[in-house]
């Protein structure tokens, strides 16, 4: 499905990506430079800050964040009760209810496209990471930047590096714990796109996962800039302004270049 996409106006337009860890080490940040005939990746940085995250964002056109950008609806209100017994009701415990509190709308939505479940932000150790991009969701907006967790508006999106590059069909099985496999994966990106030059930063990549996935993240973040991705469908649009929304591209890689629909 193809959205209203950022004002072709903007370009050269630039896009970014976080690799968010819950702290600053393991966090790394990627900015792309988009023209209509090459790309460039123009900053690759390791151990990165909210200051630095804020600062970038506020000269891109989007920056996807590798992260979950809220808590599953059921979750929140079951914590809630939980913490007053005269509200606290007896639950099932059966799976089915338990999945409720531990996924998203949109991780319901990457499941049924892609046949695996996202990790827990209420079960999984990201929780820890979410934390932290709770808070810089708040700083983003208190820089004056506008903030909507489902996507559709202003400059942030949710993306998910690991998906993004399962949808474009790469063989990506043990790229974030083996550098051989993410050599592999660097070299086929500067086959499929002559046209994006990564510079220096090839090394990096290769060396580190955060610096890897960050970069996907950017190339997802064109994507959204483009509206290239399916938006949450108008019954979970609420919920996705609350929960947050994956960025899946609708496009291939070699397609995020031209900004023609």
């Amino acid at each position: 499905m193809v959205m209203s996409p950022v004002s072709m106006n903007l370009l050269p337009m630039r896009t970014a990506g976080v690799d968010l860890a819950a702290e600053n080490k393991g966090t790394a940040l990627a900015v792309i430079e988009w023209t209509d005939r090459e790309a460039r990746l123009e900053q690759l940085t390791l151990e990165v800050g909210d200051v630095e995250i804020t600062e970038a964002a506020a000269g891109v056109a989007k920056i996807g964040i590798d992260c979950a950008f809220g808590w599953p609806d059921e979750f929140v209100a079951f914590v809630a009760d939980h913490s007053d017994l005269s509200r606290a009701h007896t639950p099932d415990g059966r799976m089915e209810w338990r999945r409720t509190l531990a996924y998203r709308e949109t991780d319901r939505q990457v499941r049924e496209t892609l046949g695996r479940w996202p990790l827990s932000v209420s079960t999984d150790r990201i929780g820890l990471t979410a934390m932290r991009c709770a808070g810089l969701l708040g700083r983003l907006t208190a820089s004056g930047l506008l903030v909507d967790r489902s996507g559709r508006d202003g400059v942030v999106v949710e993306v998910y590096p690991g998906a993004t590059l399962r949808l474009w069909e790469w063989e990506i099985r043990g790229y974030r714990s083996d550098p051989e496999v993410r050599g592999r994966l660097v070299a086929q990106m500067q086959r499929d796109t002559p046209w994006l030059d990564l510079g220096a930063h090839t090394e990096l990549m290769v060396t580190s996962t955060d610096a890897f996935d960050a970069v996907v993240a950017a190339l997802a973040a064109r994507a959204a800039a483009l509206g290239r991705y399916e938006p949450p469908p108008p019954e979970h649009q609420a919920r996705a302004e609350r929960e947050g929304w994956i960025v899946l591209p609708s496009c291939r890689l070699d397609e995020l270049l031209s900004a023609d629909s």
